[in-house]
């Protein structure tokens, strides 16, 4: 065997072997997720966030979380009412406000996936205008991906507001 021909055997021997590492890796599959406010006018302002992507599991992801009142009625202002984790409708998120997309894994999914299920199991009364609104929701959710807020803001109830701060704070966050 001449030393080109064994060259040869080499590459193709390499080649080979990386196209089966390649073909057997589990697929890098991301989840694109993007915080979102929709401010006062028809409707109550909102913060919430919308995931879409894959898992490396190859299960497809296109939904979105916000936590809310059950029923919008002047007893918001006076203490705890039911509340609900829901999906916005795709025309309620198309007027709304983008804020920040970041990508995540299948953990920081799962972390956020956490968030969701424990907002949605609180015993009720679960919603506080003051303590336990779509802004704290968002703003745990930003924390379990690990992103920084300020836990003493005065936007508790402005989400435009809080997502703009949380930009400031996270200067590697971007639209």
């Amino acid at each position: 065997m001449t030393r080109r021909s064994f060259s040869k055997l080499t590459l193709r021997l390499w080649l080979v072997i990386i196209a089966l590492f390649v073909a057997i890796s589990p697929a890098r599959a991301d989840i694109a997720v993007t915080f979102y406010s929709h401010d006062f006018g028809k409707n109550f302002p909102h913060a919430f966030f919308v995931m879409k992507g894959e898992l490396d599991s190859g299960e497809k992801v296109d939904t979105s979380y916000g936590f809310t009142a059950v029923n919008i009625s002047p007893g918001i202002l006076w203490g705890s009412v039911k509340g609900k984790v829901e999906t916005p409708k795709p025309k309620y998120i198309e007027q709304s406000n983008p804020h920040f997309t970041v990508v995540v894994g299948d953990e920081g999914y799962r972390r956020l996936m956490s968030v969701v299920t424990k907002w949605r199991d609180m015993p009720q009364k679960s919603y506080h205008l003051n303590k336990r609104n779509c802004v704290h929701f968002a703003s745990e959710a930003i924390a379990a991906l690990g992103f920084r807020f300020n836990s003493k803001t005065k936007n508790w109830k402005k989400p435009k507001s809080f997502m703009i701060e949380v930009l400031g704070l996270n200067p590697g966050l971007s639209k």
